[in-house]
C-alpha cells in the first residue's frame, strides 16, 4: 500500500458523506507520461477512494490519443463473418465457432451481458461509450434498439445502421423506457456519480436493469501496488469504489443489487509494473505499443494472466461488473 501523507478530516464523503477521517494518497497521471501529481482521500467508513479536487477543466485530459476515441479498424469479409459468430456466442447465441473465438480473443465487456439474457429487441443505451466499439458488438450480433452517450467526444457519431453516439450527459436524454443502461468503465469518470444513476433509474423501464463496470479498491491489485496500480488513472478517474461503497451508492439512488461478478484481466499486473517502472500506457515501451525488452517475458505475462482468473474467483479482481435492478 501506498504511504499515507497526511490525515484529512475536514472534507465530506461524497458517497457516504461521512465527514472522516480519510487517508491521502498521491497518485501520478501515468496514461500519456509521467504528468502532474493528484491527491486522492480514502473514506475509513465507506471504503472508495475519491479524488480530492476534480480538475477545472477535465476535458484536457482526455487527449486525442485517449484509447476510448480512436477510430476502429473495419474488418474484412471474413473478419466480419468471425467477429460475428464471436459477438453471438457471447451474448447467448450459443455457437461453436463463437465458442473457440471467445476463448482466444475475449471481449469482457460483451461477455459480461451473459446472465442478463437480453432479448435482441431490447433497448439498451451505453454512458460513456466513446467510438461506440461495445455498441458494434451488439449491432453485429443482431441487437437493434441501441443508443449511445459521451460528454468527451468531438462531436455525435453516425456509426451507420441507424446506431448513433451522441455527444451529451445521460441526463440529456429524454425520459425513454430503456431496458438496460449500460457504464462500462465509464462511471468512475462523471463528475456527479449519484445525478448520473438516479438518470439511468429515471431511464428505466419498469423491470429494467443498469449495468456497472468499474475498477475497485476491493481488491489484490491495490493493496499490492498502491498508487502504482494502473486502473487509479489520475485525473480521469474520479471515485474509485470499494465493493460496499458501489452498493451503498446504488441503494441510495434506487437500486438494488442483484449480482458483482469479478471480470478482471492480466493488465491489473502488467499495467501497474510498467508503472512502478516510469513507462507510460500510451507511449512507446507499453507493452500493448511497442515492449521495451526484458521488462516482461511471455512467461511473466502467462501467469499473470492466470493469476488474474484466479483472483476473479476468490472475489479480489480489481475489475468488478455490478448488475443492479431498479426497485420501483
Amino acid at each position: 500500500m501506498s504511504a499515507v501523507e497526511s490525515i484529512d478530516t475536514e472534507p465530506h464523503c461524497r458517497i457516504c458523506d461521512s465527514a472522516g477521517p480519510f487517508q491521502l494518497h498521491r497518485v501520478r497521471d501515468m496514461m500519456f507520461g509521467p504528468g502532474d501529481h493528484f491527491d486522492y482521500r480514502l473514506c475509513a467508513a465507506c471504503g472508495c477512494l475519491q479524488i480530492a479536487a476534480i480538475p477545472a477543466d477535465l476535458s484536457r485530459h482526455y487527449g486525442e490519443g485517449y484509447y476510448s476515441f480512436g477510430e476502429r479498424r473495419a474488418p474484412g469479409r471474413l473478419g466480419r463473418f468471425l467477429v460475428r459468430a464471436r459477438n453471438r456466442h457471447l451474448t447467448g447465441q450459443f455457437n461453436p465457432l463463437g465458442w473457440v473465438l471467445a476463448q482466444r480473443r475475449p471481449f469482457r465487456a460483451l461477455a459480461s451481458l451473459q446472465s442478463l439474457s437480453l432479448r435482441p429487441d431490447a433497448r439498451i443505451v451505453d454512458v460513456g461509450c466513446g467510438s461506440g466499439e461495445l455498441l458494434l458488438a451488439l449491432q453485429s450480433a443482431g441487437y437493434t434498439r441501441l443508443q449511445g452517450v459521451d460528454p468527451f467526444i468531438a462531436h455525435d457519431l453516425d456509426l451507420g445502421g441507424g446506431l448513433r453516439v451522441q455527444k451529451a450527459e445521460l441526463d440529456a436524454l429524454p425520459t425513454a423506457s430503456f431496458d438496460l443502461v449500460m457504464f462500462h468503465h465509464s462511471l468512475e469518470h462523471i463528475l456527479d456519480e449519484p445525478a448520473a444513476l438516479r438518470a439511468a433509474h429515471r431511464l428505466l423501464a419498469h423491470g429494467g436493469r443498469c449495468l456497472v463496470r468499474i475498477p475497485t479498491v476491493s481488491s489484490h491489485a491495490w493493496r499490492h501496488y498502491g498508487v502504482d496500480w494502473c486502473a487509479l488513472d489520475a485525473p480521469r478517474h474520479l471515485v474509485l469504489h470499494s465493493r460496499q461503497s458501489i452498493a451503498l451508492l446504488a441503494e441510495r439512488c434506487g437500486f438494488s443489487v442483484c449480482r458483482i461478478t469479478d471480470d478482471a484481466d492480466a493488465f491489473q499486473f502488467w499495467g501497474s509494473e510498467q508503472y512502478r517502472r516510469g513507462i507510460p500506457l500510451m507511449r512507446s515501451g507499453c507493452h500493448d505499443i511497442t515492449p521495451a525488452p526484458g521488462v516482461l517475458t511471455a512467461a511473466q505475462l502467462r501467469h499473470m494472466a492466470h493469476r488474474a482468473e484466479q483472483l476473479n474467483r476468490e472475489h479480489q479482481g480489481d475489475q468488478i461488473a455490478v448488475e443492479l435492478q431498479r426497485v420501483e
